[in-house]
């Protein structure tokens, strides 16, 4: 029984472990109410939709309005009808959308508040009577599994929130009919916004989303690599939809070198705390594209005649080892420093390094082919990360070793930390300067400039990159 009990145990600790897994995407966009508002907005001005509130058919759907068999309705239609000239929208506004989590906080509904002036003429007035409407549509939106992300769900007008109201008074005798086009408008306007408005908040709602998906696909290039992201499924809690992305790095030829769409490691994702946006990377994604921009290679150095003054320090250290071997140096020695592999990204609360794994030889002049020695260093450098305009930025400061192996020697064995200080040095006149010239393009950062933002601000986390834009 205990056996049972411990196994079940066991089952439901992997299954917490696997369920936590899936919460560590390479990547995750979130996105607050704000950028929704502001991009449904753009798009539905892209769209027109002022000049389809101000074509709004008023007076024929009036005329089409049903009675429903209740003659009432149909005597006031006609005696409405029989004293108006025409009767159409003169001033259309759509506010200040509002974004709102619905009840269970699982789709978003966004209020798409109307301000409509109407003005009809009748012989019983010399001026334009003019009727104050106020309206809203109201569109809902959900998660959609699959590569679409988002969907909208409904587009709907109930008439609920409609406000009538003549704009200024008008005579005794014109007031009853301004009375009777208001109760009319009251039916006919809500199944008009439905009719007319509707399919263009759809259209919109569907460019807004294709756009994200733009934004988030878009190729980040990298030398001659790119970082490419991916949906892979999509979430609404409260007001904030949340974006799982995954990531693949492509080479020079479009070929896939490294996919990162499986979990990882544990992802903490910072609240938004008002912030429009946060896109947080996962630290093996950026340690990849560090290393892409930092790709294995030699360097060889003629010592002598690019640092002299560092050519005399190494005989000098050379002859504490073996004096013959200091005299055997020449105009021509070489210093040869190899990356055999990508560095590695290490990151710390608000602090990061990159480690390398690098070989350094001396060779006494250019024609010899066997090295006087062979070093292997494991070394870091200070990572600075910092955001100028739409790119990340990355500076390798300084340079140090926590080992030093002797892994050839054609001299005689020696204790390598006797050359530690000058190949320090080395390293930080020769590797550093080439490495930071590779990294100076930076990374470029679309998303930011896309989501409406000129300036953002970079916080490294343990285990993560959380980029957020600096509002005004």
């Amino acid at each position: 029984m205990a056996g049972s009990r411990t196994f079940t145990l066991l089952c439901g600790l992997l299954a917490a472990t696997l369920v936590g897994a899936t919460l560590s995407p390479p990547a995750v966009l979130l996105l607050g109410p704000e950028i929704i508002k502001d991009k449904l907005a753009q798009k539905l001005r892209d769209h027109d939709a002022l000049r389809i509130l101000q074509e709004l058919p008023l007076l024929s759907a009036i005329r089409d309005e049903p009675a429903g068999g209740i003659p009432l309705i149909g005597s006031l239609v006609n005696s409405v009808l029989n004293h108006i000239i025409w009767l159409k929208i003169t001033s259309a506004n759509i506010q200040e959308l509002q974004v709102q989590p619905s009840a269970d906080s699982q789709e978003l509904i966004v209020n798409i508040p109307l301000d409509l002036v109407a003005g009809f003429n009748t012989p019983l007035v010399k001026s334009i009577v003019e009727i104050h409407m106020e309206t809203e549509a109201q569109a809902t939106i959900r998660v959609e599994n699959g590569k679409k992300g988002l969907a909208l769900s409904s587009c709907t007008n109930s008439g609920r929130s409609l406000r009538i109201s003549l704009l200024k008074k008008i005579s005794f005798m014109a007031n009853p009919l301004a009375n009777g086009v208001m109760k009319l408008l009251v039916p006919a306007l809500p199944k008009l916004v439905n009719t007319k408005l509707c399919p263009v908040i759809e259209a919109a709602f569907e460019d807004m989303r294709e756009e994200l998906l733009r934004l988030v696909k878009a190729p980040v290039a990298m030398s001659s690599d790119h970082l490419e992201f991916d949906l892979l499924s999509s979430a609404i809690n409260d007001n904030i939809v949340r974006l799982n992305l995954g990531a693949k790095l492509r080479d020079s030829q479009g070929k896939v070198t490294r996919r990162f769409n499986e979990p990882g490691a544990s992802l903490t994702i910072p609240a938004l705390d008002g912030a429009p946006f946060s896109f947080t990377v996962r630290q093996d994604v950026v340690d990849a594209a560090v290393a892409s921009l930092l790709p294995p290679e030699e360097l060889m150095v003629l010592l002598d005649y690019v640092l002299p003054e560092m050519a005399l320090r190494l005989k000098d250290s050379i002859n504490r080892i073996s004096e013959k071997a200091a005299g055997q140096l020449r105009h021509t020695q070489i210093v040869k420093i190899l990356t055999q592999e990508p560095p590695e990204l290490l990151l710390d609360e608000g602090s990061a390094k990159v480690a390398q794994m690098i070989v350094l030889e001396v060779f006494p002049t250019n024609e010899v082919r066997r090295p006087f020695f062979t070093l292997g260093i494991e070394a870091n450098s200070e990572a600075q990360f910092h955001i100028k305009g739409d790119r990340l930025m990355l500076n390798l400061n300084e340079i140090s070793s926590d080992r030093i192996h002797l892994m050839n020697s054609d001299i005689e064995l020696f204790d390598p930390e006797i050359l530690k200080d000058i190949v320090m040095d080395l390293l930080a006149a020769i590797l550093l300067p080439n490495e930071n010239a590779k990294l100076r393009s930076g990374i470029p950062l679309s998303m930011v400039k896309g989501l409406g933002f000129t300036e953002s601000s970079l916080t490294l986390t343990k285990d993560a990159f959380v980029i957020t834009p600096v509002t005004p």
